[in-house]
């Protein structure tokens, strides 16, 4: 806010708006001021006790953010360590700079091709800036958590049902982009974003399973079927190859019996050419 801003600020009142006089602000700074002396006053009269609450510890991942009769406290952020506060004109915000691992709830989105599914992800974020964190926003954990919300629901609802299952992580970079850049102004930095699972209705997920299945008992005839077209073949070249020699039907027969007595099988079985039931044949006729 620049200094015009400050020295002229309007007042607005159920009748009417008007500007509030110069004198004003004069005066509240000469207040703040005498307020302040009287608070190192009493920090003065009361030491050492006083410092049980004027110093105050800060963490290696905590931040403080210090208003001083309303105003910023010039220096930024402070900590991390030991920190000194002003009783009475002093107040402070605790800023945790640490990863905050969000899980959102399960969403019901509507997509692209008008199917209903629930997903739910998980979101990564830290406090980058305290005071952004602090002046722009009222709650900015909250406000990024709401966000990340209707964030997933639009990104998902540009995408078809197939896009979803198989562009999982084009959608999570998108949602991370979104956030990020959403989120910039209150001083939020998001660091990952994952799609955790999507959950299809019970009639939709049944009728998939029934469409894969057919698909593969298709797949599965047309091997079988490629499967014996390609044994016909062989048996008719083999077939040919005993019809130009005789002797080769006698070796096969020779390696049949012996495939049968190496099973240690009682049983063996001797082929009878057809041949040798033709003379029976021409008698009966």
């Amino acid at each position: 806010m620049s200094n015009k801003e400050r020295t002229e600020p309007q007042w607005v009142t159920p009748s009417s708006n008007q500007d509030v006089p110069p004198d004003y602000e004069t005066i509240g700074t000469i207040f703040g001021y005498a307020l302040q002396a009287l608070s190192w006053l009493l920090i003065i009269v009361t030491f050492p006790f006083s410092m049980c609450v004027c110093l105050k510890v800060i963490k290696e991942y905590e931040r403080v953010v210090i208003f001083r009769i309303g105003r910023l406290v010039f220096g930024g952020a402070r900590g991390p360590g030991m920190i000194f506060i002003i009783p009475c004109i002093d107040t402070y915000r605790k800023i945790d700079l640490r990863v905050v691992s969000y899980a959102v709830p399960p969403q019901e989105i509507l997509s692209k091709d008008s199917v209903t599914v629930s997903v739910d992800a998980v979101v990564y974020f830290r406090t980058s800036d305290p005071i952004a964190s602090v002046n722009n926003v009222d709650d900015a954990i909250y406000s990024t958590k709401l966000l990340a919300q209707t964030t997933l629901r639009n990104a998902l609802g540009m995408k078809t049902l197939t896009e979803m299952l198989t562009e999982r992580e084009a959608i999570a970079q998108l949602c991370e982009t979104i956030l990020d850049e959403g989120t910039e102004h209150w001083g939020v930095k998001v660091e990952r974003v994952e799609v955790k699972d999507i959950r299809l209705p019970q009639q939709l997920t049944r009728a998939m399973a029934a469409e894969a299945e057919a698909a593969r008992e298709a797949r599965a005839k047309v091997v079988a079927a490629e499967g014996e077209q390609k044994a016909s073949r062989a048996l008719k070249e083999a077939a040919d190859v005993i019809q130009a020699n005789p002797v080769a039907l006698q070796l096969r027969h020779l390696q049949a019996l012996n495939s049968i007595a190496a099973e240690h099988n009682s049983t063996i079985v001797f082929p009878v050419p057809v041949e040798m039931f033709g003379a029976f044949m021409k008698k009966d006729q």
